[in-house]
């Protein structure tokens, strides 16, 4: 509620990505001056080759993560994903100038406290700025480049934040939707398998080497590479580096505030948020503020109570308005200052700040510790190993490049004190685990590796950790041969004609039941179908069917094709509508209805934002770039 980072979590997830995805940031290359051609303009705002290339990569990473080994990397070799791809920078562009035209971005105060409570960039639970800038250089920017790649991804959400936040919903509509959306259905299901129309099924040679043909990408196999590879990394260093009881001392004696916990504070508060920004809507949360405190002064034990009944902070008022232990600082001003001016059992006089009127009971107060050295004896000699394997690390890095040059990994391997390993098989596009990264995987497929059979150079994978290879294996893109593949079609061809003669047969039984006949059918038990909660026993397809059908004469019967093979029949025996709406339901389906609205208003906001904008593309698919 008063923290920044928790009001942001998407903002913290975009963060996430930037750094778990390098180079696939959108407005990165707007700060790398690199000469790329440039593939469109924005009111006269470049969009490059570069940015587009890692737009590219972005989105292949994010289809191999969703598809896995269904996904095939010529998916995106068409002109119109790649115009798709071109589009979505386009918008993504628009969207952050609408942004910054309406003044919203996060203050850079903001944005060093989100980026300083991240935990990838901290160490020993703290910010750290070496572990910060290690980070960066691996995605290739500056702290400036990155803090402003970020505000703009901010910015661009609180656009769409602020729609979805002012959409229109009214009462009528909410409840009509209710009722819709919880209306069940109560069928049974009849199934008809293929597999009992197999033995009808004929496949020949000829409709094999047709669908062979006809599917050939569905064969093709892309460019794999197995390859030797060593880690040279500060974490392998460590255990050999060694540290002294003295040195370990004086790191204790000269650090005392790493090892000092301040005094921390644990609080209940109620929350009364004004319902509007207008003076009546504030004098209007004050007096029911005051209400509430004097009951509360009257009554301390019902404190949790009243937080739970009345607290507009719905994370805490579900503890009883519990906000737990925090130090000072961690909460806006006036709400830290009553806090730290408490005793404790003693309850605070109302609290105002932005978010509207505080209570304040504070619970307890845990005194500033310091951990004595046996403590964090461990912890520090841990922290020196690895300050000195760092420092070793950098030493050695451009030793590890010269090694290199050699006809074998063997040098580099001996120098980083580390085994040669040996790869899977490899592909480009395909996620892989760790190692293996974009610049990794690009590596094992560079010229120098494939082509002129030599070390890769040294690839960062990791803050102090690079990555050397040489090829091993090499495998072609190509199509695998027919004999290969050919019983592999015959058994997919027989299952999909088993599966049009059980259709058939089920699109008849349907018609027949339609019309007042009885087919004779095995029905499952009773079971329910609605919009609002899927049944996973039914496809989707055949309960939008259910949803649809004429209840106006019950029974009523649907059917469809089943996905997994056969048909399934349905019979519609009742419809139950939904039960009595409560206030916390209608609230829930009228925020559903306002996010659905303002997305509506942004679409159409952002449709007239491009058209009033100067937007001109350059034919890049025509020249092969891209």
């Amino acid at each position: 509620m008063f923290d920044f980072v928790h009001e942001n979590k998407r903002a913290v997830q975009i963060l996430l990505a930037l750094l778990t995805l390098p180079f696939a940031i959108w407005g990165v290359n707007s700060y790398r001056q690199s000469g790329s051609d440039v593939l469109a303009k924005v009111d006269g705002v470049k969009i490059t080759q570069q940015e587009f290339d890692d737009a590219m990569r972005q989105q292949r990473a994010q289809m191999q993560q969703m598809m896995g080994g269904r996904f095939d990397p010529a998916m995106l070799e068409n002109p119109l994903a790649k115009q798709a791809v071109l589009e979505g920078l386009i918008n993504r562009r628009l969207e952050v100038m609408q942004a910054h035209a309406l003044g919203l971005a996060p203050t850079d105060a903001q944005l060093a406290r989100m980026i300083a409570s991240l935990p990838y960039f901290q160490r020993d639970g703290k910010f750290d700025k070496e572990r910060y800038r290690d980070a960066l250089r691996t995605i290739g920017m500056t702290p400036d480049a990155f803090q402003a790649s970020v505000g703009n991804d901010l910015a661009s959400g609180q656009l769409t934040q602020m729609y979805d936040e002012n959409g229109y919903a009214s009462r009528a509509a909410a409840e009509r939707l209710i009722r819709i959306s919880e209306q069940q259905r109560v069928v049974r299901v009849a199934h008809l398998p293929s597999e009992p129309f197999l033995a009808k099924v004929k496949v020949d040679d000829a409709d094999i080497k047709k669908y062979y043909d006809d599917n050939q990408g569905a064969f093709r196999i892309p460019e794999r590479a197995r390859v030797e590879y060593v880690i040279f990394s500060a974490a392998a260093l460590q255990p050999g580096e060694s540290v002294s009881a003295k040195e370990i001392e004086e790191y204790y004696s000269n650090n005392p505030a790493e090892f000092t916990t301040p005094e921390q504070r644990h609080v209940l508060h109620i929350l009364i948020a004004p319902k509007g920004g207008d003076a009546a809507a504030i004098e209007a949360a004050r007096k029911k503020a005051e209400a509430i405190l004097a009951e509360v002064k009257r009554s301390p034990g019902k404190f949790g109570e009243l937080a739970r009944k009345d607290s507009d902070d719905p994370v805490s008022a579900a503890k009883g308005g519990d906000l737990g232990f925090f130090t000072r600082g961690k909460m806006v001003k006036p709400f830290d200052e009553a806090v730290f001016s408490l005793k404790p059992g003693q309850i605070s006089d109302l609290v105002q700040t932005q978010y509207g009127f505080h209570i304040i009971k504070l619970l307890a107060v845990k005194p500033p510790y310091t951990a004595p050295l046996k403590e964090v004896k461990g912890a520090i000699e841990q922290k020196l190993r690895m300050d000195k394997a760092e420092t070793e690390f950098s030493q050695l890095a451009n030793n590890f490049y010269d090694e290199l040059q050699a006809d074998s990994l063997k040098p580099a391997a001996a120098l980083a004190k580390a085994q040669i390993q040996k790869s899977g098989w490899l592909q480009m596009g395909q996620r892989q685990d760790y190692p293996w990264t974009d610049k990794a995987l690009e590596a094992v497929f560079s010229d120098d590796v494939l082509k002129k059979h030599r070390n890769s150079t040294a690839i960062e994978i990791a803050p102090d950790t690079l990555l050397a290879v040489r090829l091993a294996d090499y495998k072609p893109a190509g199509i695998r041969p027919l004999q290969e593949v050919s019983a592999d079609i015959r058994k997919q061809l027989q299952r999909q004609r088993a599966g049009e003669l059980a259709s058939k047969q089920g699109e008849a039984l349907l018609a027949q039941l339609q019309h007042g006949g009885h087919a004779g059918l095995k029905w499952s038990a009773e079971q329910t179908v609605s919009r609002s909660t899927q049944n996973p026993a039914i496809d989707p397809e055949l309960a939008a069917r259910i949803l649809q059908a004429d209840a106006g004469k019950l029974p009523a019967y649907v059917g469809a094709e089943n996905p997994q093979g056969g048909y399934d029949l349905v019979r519609v025996e009742k419809v139950e509508d939904a039960g009595p709406v409560d206030d916390a339901k209608l609230a829930r389906y009228e925020a559903g209805l306002r996010a659905a609205s303002g997305d509506e208003l942004f679409s159409a906001v952002m449709a007239d934002v491009r058209k009033r904008a100067s937007i001109s593309v350059r034919n890049f698919m025509a020249n092969g770039k891209g």
